[in-house]
């Protein structure tokens, strides 16, 4: 199909630029990617008939280092340290 069809993982290396290119960064346009972003992980991972802990462990590995990434600065500063 055309190129702007294609999902990330079927673009080849060579048509990643002209790929995303044809994105629209818009809000909309960026809101419509998170939406099926998040459709397409929860079709995966979330709603199945026999899933594991994969899905909701994923959420929680991936808040954590989201977390540690906001609050590096802060823990940072406050390291022990043998000199001040």
């Amino acid at each position: 199909g055309p190129l702007w069809e294609r999902p990330l993982l079927e673009v080849r290396l060579g048509e990643l630029h002209t790929w995303i290119s044809t994105c629209s960064f818009s809000p909309q346009g960026l809101l419509g990617a998170v939406q099926r972003a998040w459709s397409s992980y929860c079709a995966k991972y979330i709603h199945v008939k026999q899933g594991g802990p994969a899905g909701i462990s994923m959420l929680l590995a991936g808040y954590s280092l989201l977390s540690y990434g906001w609050n590096y600065q802060h823990f940072k500063r406050h390291r022990w340290r043998k000199y001040h």
